[in-house]
Parts: structure tokens; C-alpha cells; sequence
């Protein structure tokens, strides 16, 4: 077109590169030929013509949020004769009708976070991982705490509920990781931190979680209740690390663990390698950040509770058994996510695993039976209905033992024989060697012979060192008699004395 300003039609062609024919073509229609094509024309009656403006519109007029799939089974209803097929044209159809007239959607403002200002934490359910526990199914989830800036992360496995003591141990073992405080702490909702009562948020707060923020000198805040994005740094990451904790089990080639501790520590080592390839923003950030106090403020509550005659105390619809000694006695609980801490005075006593209900309406035990096992040994027919029956058995060949017992005895001799096997477990140590001896005969048909037993784990005399005390002969102190002459008599108030 631009040699055509200046020559004929057939010389500008030629300069152009192509034949006196098409530059004809061109001369008399410029366009392109992407406008000249005429849009398709519809194919097949519209199958939504009588229900489009109708029925469909002022469906999404008054329901804004509905489904397509609900307009659709809604049409099916009301037409039965309606084709099926129309349900992907009626999803376009109503995409499309919304991204014109439809209500508008709300935006996310993405934002540029300050280095050393804000911190997060949140819980995250991993219930979809299939974690195992010595093959036990481990209900749980993960405390997340992570900064906006460079992305420091650290994650811990918290047994109970979104409590404030899986918060504060969560946090401050998180704090103390990273060796500084950012200046804002900001979580959603949380019921750890939160009761929810009222709409100011400062009166909102509960007073231990505003204490804990003050001796680290943190500013809480909070997103807006149900708006999950305002916490995206943190919500965004949940998915990440859920991933990432996904993608090791599968390398591991088990979702098995010894114990919790090893569960603890894999976590430990996949969040470990997600903060080494942020390394470079967090020791950017750190130096920004605020120092630590001198110490660590309570990570637990504590409650006091009294030992009642039934050997043990109920806390939160849990009950707990302690050594019988303890019957009548306050003991003050200090209450750890996966533990209880029972001291009498300022005296530790021992530890407890803590437990939870089994349901909303049923509460949950926590029993170890060398507290009970000398008094239920002079009453063995208690086992019969007692409460925690099943959960009085340490392992599964005790509960079985006790089955099969029930069936080919008396109740009176199977409650007998199952407690002095508790008894026998408790006295001789020998909890797990005896489990599998009366497994491998239960296997066999047979029932366990107490008094095989009782030869087989008795107390080998040969381990038992021979003690041989020699005493001092008396005339030993005759050898003192000349010592002592030789002192000064004692005066009178020395005698008196």
C-alpha cells in the first residue's frame, strides 16, 4: 500500500512481491482477511430459548451465589422433556451471562509485606495424610507459624484442638527458632485466642493470650471472621507445606512412625529444607527483628484437682488414674498439648499423657493399670463392668485373653486369670514378652497356664548377689578408751551441757 502512493498497480505489485492479481484484490477491498469472515451462524434451534429469559435470569437475579448444576436439575424438574446435553450450554450460557451482567466479585489486594513486621499462625488439619503412629491412626494437626516477609516457617504436630496452650508452645518455640519478634502477630479467629462474644476486637482478646503478646511485645491482630484470604500469607502456605509433607512421606515409603517424637522430627527436617531455600530473605529480615525477652512465659494452664476414692481425677471430661497413694490429695495440673504435668505442692509427681473425649457426649480415659492392679488383684471381679474396662488393657492380648476366657470359663475365672496375668506383667516386667506368649497360644487354642508363667518369669536366684556383713567386734571400741582418757574432765557446765 505504500508503493502504491507512488506507482501504478501492476509496478507496486511487483515491487511488493506478489502477482498483478492479487494487488486487484487488495485495491478493491483493504481488509484483512480475519474481518472479512462472517461469523457462523447458529446451527440448531437454541435449546434454551423459552427458559433463558423466563426462568434462568431471574433465578441468578435473586440467587446470585447458586450453582449452574442447580439451575439445571431445577430446569430438568420443571421440563422433563429437556435433552440432558443442554447442561454444558446452559453453564456457558450462565458464565457468560455473569461475566456481563452479573454481580461484581470481590478483589484481593495483594500486598508488600515489611520486612520484620508481621507474623502468623494458624492450624491445619492433616487428617487426609493417613499419619500413623506404631500403627495407630494419629488424629491431629499442625500448628503453622510463618513470616509475611522472607517466609520463615516453623510446624509442629498439636494433638488436642486449636487450644491457647498448643498456640503459646507453638509460637514461642517458633520465635525462639527464628532468635527474634516481629512487631505484629496476626491470626484468624482462632478460639486460642479469641471468644468471639462482641465486635470489638480488644475486649475480644482473652487476657492470657493479650499477656502473652505483651512479654514478647507483639501487636495482635486478626482478619475479618470468615474472610480466609485476608490471611493468605499463612493459608496460602498451609498448602504448600501440606504438599511438601505429601511429596517426603512418599520418598519415606511409609506413612508409619515409631513413635511421635519421629513424627515430630520429620516434620522438623521438611520444614527445615523449605527455610534453607529462604535463607538468603530470612537472614535479611532477622536483623530487623526485635530481641527476645530473658525467658519463655508459660506454655501450659494449670489446674487443681482432688484424687477421688475411684484412684484418679476427671480433667475436661477426661478421667486419669495416679498411684492409689495419692487418693484424697489436691494435685495441681499443669495441662500441656500432649501431656499433664501432676505436682503435689512444688513437688513433681509424675506424668501423664494427655487424653481427649471420644465424643461430645462421651468422655475419654486415660488409664495404666499398675495404679490400679494391686487393689483390682483383692477384688478381681471388678473387672467384669468396670468402667474403663477396655481401656485398662496395655495391650491387645490382654483384652483378647480375657475374651476367649469369658467364653470357654465362668466370668468369675476369667476375671481371675486376666488380672493376675495384669498382675504378673506389672510385677515382673514383663508387659510385652508375656503379650506375645498369650497371643501365640490363643493362636494355638489354648489358654495360658498361670502357673507355667509364674516359673517361667520368676526371679532368677543366680542374679541375686549374696550380700555377706561382716560385724565390727566390741572390743574394737576398747582401742578408744586411751584416746579418750587423755581429755581434760569436763567442767560443770560442759557436764551440765
Amino acid at each position: 500500500m505504500t508503493l502504491r502512493l507512488n506507482h501504478g498497480v501492476p509496478a507496486a505489485a511487483a515491487k511488493a512481491g506478489f502477482s498483478t492479481a492479487t494487488a486487484y484484490r487488495i485495491e478493491e477491498d483493504p481488509r484483512l482477511p480475519s474481518q472479512k469472515a462472517t461469523p457462523r451462524e447458529r446451527r440448531r434451534a437454541d435449546p434454551l430459548l423459552d427458559v433463558w429469559d423466563a426462568e434462568v435470569i431471574p433465578v441468578l437475579q435473586a440467587a446470585p451465589g447458586i450453582r449452574a448444576i442447580a439451575v439445571f436439575e431445577e430446569l430438568r424438574r420443571r421440563h422433563p422433556e429437556m435433552n440432558p446435553g443442554v447442561r454444558r450450554t446452559l453453564e456457558r450460557r450462565i458464565r457468560e451471562w455473569r461475566a456481563l451482567a452479573g454481580p461484581e466479585r470481590d478483589v484481593i489486594f495483594r500486598q508488600c509485606h515489611e520486612p520484620g513486621l508481621q507474623g502468623l499462625s494458624d492450624f491445619t488439619d492433616m487428617a487426609d495424610l493417613g499419619i500413623l503412629v506404631a500403627s495407630i491412626p494419629l488424629e491431629h494437626r499442625l500448628y503453622h507459624f510463618r513470616l509475611a516477609f522472607s517466609g520463615f516457617e516453623h510446624a509442629e504436630p498439636v494433638l488436642g484442638g486449636e487450644s491457647f496452650v498448643a498456640l503459646s508452645k507453638g509460637l514461642q518455640n517458633a520465635l525462639w527458632a527464628l532468635g527474634g519478634v516481629p512487631r505484629e502477630h496476626r491470626s484468624d479467629s482462632l478460639s486460642a485466642a479469641f471468644r468471639n462474644l462482641t465486635l470489638d476486637a480488644r475486649e475480644d482478646q482473652t487476657r492470657r493470650y493479650e499477656a502473652l503478646m505483651n512479654h514478647y511485645g507483639m501487636e495482635p491482630s486478626r482478619n475479618n471472621a470468615g474472610v480466609a484470604h485476608e490471611n493468605g500469607s499463612i493459608e496460602s502456605a498451609h498448602g504448600h507445606l501440606k504438599m511438601a509433607v505429601r511429596d517426603a512421606l512418599l520418598l519415606r515409603g511409609s506413612r508409619d512412625f515409631e513413635d511421635l517424637d519421629a513424627y515430630r522430627h520429620f516434620i522438623d527436617e521438611v520444614v527445615g529444607q523449605r527455610n534453607a531455600r529462604n535463607r538468603k530473605r530470612i537472614d535479611l529480615e532477622r536483623p530487623v527483628l526485635k530481641g527476645l525477652p530473658k525467658r519463655r512465659t508459660a506454655d501450659f494452664e494449670e489446674k487443681v484437682v482432688t484424687v477421688t476414692s475411684s484412684g484418679g481425677f476427671i480433667l475436661r471430661r477426661v478421667f486419669y488414674t495416679v498411684p492409689s497413694r495419692l487418693v484424697g490429695h489436691c494435685l495441681r495440673v499443669r495441662i500441656h498439648d500432649d501431656r499433664l504435668d501432676c505436682l503435689l505442692g512444688s513437688t513433681h509427681v509424675l506424668t501423664l499423657p494427655r487424653g481427649q473425649p471420644v465424643s461430645a457426649s462421651q468422655g475419654g480415659h486415660v488409664i495404666d493399670y499398675r495404679h490400679v492392679i494391686h487393689t483390682l488383684r483383692k477384688k478381681p471381679m471388678a473387672l467384669l463392668n468396670l468402667v474403663y474396662r477396655d481401656q485398662i488393657f496395655p495391650r491387645r492380648a490382654f483384652a483378647r485373653v480375657f475374651d476367649v476366657a469369658r467364653e470357654e470359663l465362668d466370668d468369675k475365672r476369667a476375671c481371675k486369670m486376666t488380672v493376675e496375668l495384669l498382675a504378673m506383667a506389672h510385677e515382673r516386667a514383663c508387659e510385652a514378652e508375656l503379650a506375645d506368649i498369650i497371643d501365640a497360644g490363643l493362636d494355638q487354642g489354648q489358654l495360658p497356664d498361670i502357673s507355667q508363667l509364674r516359673t517361667r518369669f520368676a526371679s532368677d536366684a543366680s542374679s541375686i548377689p549374696g550380700v555377706k556383713v561382716e560385724l565390727v567386734p566390741l572390743s574394737t571400741y576398747d582401742e578408744l578408751a586411751p584416746a579418750n582418757s587423755n581429755l581434760p574432765a569436763p567442767g560443770k557446765k560442759e557436764a551440765a551441757r
